[in-house]
């Protein structure tokens, strides 16, 4: 009996730890903020110990750290950790694009072009929850097709770890771009099955999207240390 109520207790954390992964990773989570395991617990309608075993393994993924006292908070990168996933970023997404070209179709295109619809709608709205949502499935849609599991799971540790940062993107680092969004290009190289092109996209959304956002970075690192 035993075994079978841990083998339960697995089964639910792994089901917490898998949402727990997407609220950070599609930036739900604030940078700083504390996570009580039992108002989690209550609010999921589980009991403390999954909830423990979630959080212990997204604070050995690096997304979460363990305070003194044995509290548990949304952990804030450094600038210089932030930078460094970045340059990790601009070899594995843009490889991650080009591995899914091949898995393509034009119903596929259709749906990303709503989803970056919805991104530029949310931010001329202002719901910038809405807005780093889009941006997150738009990134990940693409990703996912390209059949590399191993590879998806890289990156989905990259993002659970930047993705509260992104909290500060809106309005502070808001992306900007010499000329189109960098996600039409992306869509243009995706219809002419152009991969150089496709992955030039992607560095260059990162990159020059991503100037303004390291500008603020930059002006808030003194605090980050806090």
């Amino acid at each position: 009996m035993q075994a079978f109520t841990d083998i339960q207790s697995k089964s639910l954390s792994a089901q917490i730890y898998s949402q727990l992964r997407y609220q950070l990773m599609a930036a739900r989570m604030q940078p700083g903020v504390r996570l009580k395991i039992r108002e989690l617990a209550q609010s999921l309608g589980t009991s403390e110990t999954p909830v423990r075993e979630a959080l212990l393994q997204l604070v050995r993924d690096g997304a979460l750290e363990m305070k003194p006292g044995y509290y548990i908070r949304v952990r804030r990168l450094t600038l210089n950790e932030y930078l460094e996933t970045r340059e990790i970023r601009l070899m594995l997404e843009p490889h991650a694009a080009v591995k899914a070209l091949p898995h393509v179709d034009k119903a596929f295109i259709e749906q990303l072009e709503k989803v970056h619809e919805t991104l530029i709608r949310a931010e001329a709205d202002k719901d910038y929850p809405a807005a780093l949502l889009a941006n997150y499935e738009f990134h990940f849609l693409i990703y996912r097709r390209s059949g590399m599991p191993q590879l998806i799971e890289i990156l989905e540790r990259l993002w659970i770890q930047i993705g509260p940062l992104l909290n500060y993107l809106y309005p502070f680092g808001h992306p900007s771009y010499d000329g189109p969004h960098q996600h039409l290009h992306i869509l243009e190289a995706l219809r002419k099955r152009d991969a150089e092109a496709l992955a030039e996209a992607f560095r260059a959304d990162l990159i020059e999207g991503g100037r303004a956002f390291v500008r603020y970075l930059e002006s808030i690192e003194p605090e980050a240390t806090q």
